[in-house]
């Protein structure tokens, strides 16, 4: 029996071990409004579709620390975990990888992007279904520059966009697009899809949709968290 097109999936990749916040915990794990990051993250997708397929990639040291997390937040979502690999190319890959259904679409999502919302997300599997891929993005509200050679130059900030995640994908083809090598110039999931020729859609972002990277950022979240839940 073939299985229905419109089954949903997302890869929430969790591989980051937090250097750059400069914490011991990776930033997946520390507490954001009361709550770890990532519980605030697998929340919403849950909530935007309680029969999509969850997959957690994350660094296999961490595993007992999740299930501690489970437990002691008493998280009943389902999902399945698995380990990440050297690169983030290699962890997307390894969910890709046990995803038995090629007929759907797949979000793949930073787990420290905690603040994305249920609109973003159902525009990029509205985007995914039409066009074959959706991506969100903002476009850049400062100047922007670039370096050339002996100097800089400035850019059309209307030409340019802050790609953001969750990028979604027929799941047939990107799973066709991981099978080649990482090359360094894969800086996300939609520069790998692209290399089968495939033309990226754009939808939009939300500027709330920050990815915790450093202390600041964690204030912020939580901030906006606070604001939510009044």
């Amino acid at each position: 029996m073939q299985k229905s097109e419109t089954e949903r999936f997302v890869i929430i990749v969790a591989g980051g071990m937090g250097k750059r916040m400069k914490s011991e915990l990776p930033k997946q794990f520390i507490k954001l409004a009361g709550k770890p990051v990532m519980l605030h993250t697998l929340r919403v997708f849950y909530e935007f579709d309680r029969e999509m397929k969850i997959i957690i990639v994350l660094h296999n040291d961490f595993f007992n620390m999740w299930n501690f997390i489970c437990e002691e937040y008493s998280c009943n979502i389902p999902h399945k975990v698995i380990k990440s690999g050297e690169t983030r190319f290699e962890s997307v890959k390894n969910g890709l990888g046990v995803i038995d259904n090629d007929n759907g679409f797949v979000a793949i999502h930073d787990a420290v992007r905690p603040l994305v919302d249920i609109n973003t997300i159902s525009r990029c599997f509205n985007s995914a279904m039409k066009y074959g891929n959706g991506l969100p993005a903002i476009s850049p509200k400062e100047s922007v520059r670039i370096t050339i050679t002996g100097g800089n130059k400035p850019l059309d900030r209307k030409n340019i966009y802050l790609a953001q995640t969750p990028q979604v994908f027929s799941i047939a083809r990107i799973k066709e697009a991981y099978k080649q090598k990482y090359k360094p110039d894969f800086t996300d999931d939609a520069t790998v899809f692209e290399t089968l020729g495939e033309k990226i859609k754009i939808v939009e972002g939300d500027v709330l949709n920050i990815k915790i990277t450093t202390s600041i950022d964690l204030k912020f979240a939580e901030t906006v968290l606070k604001q939510r839940n009044k």
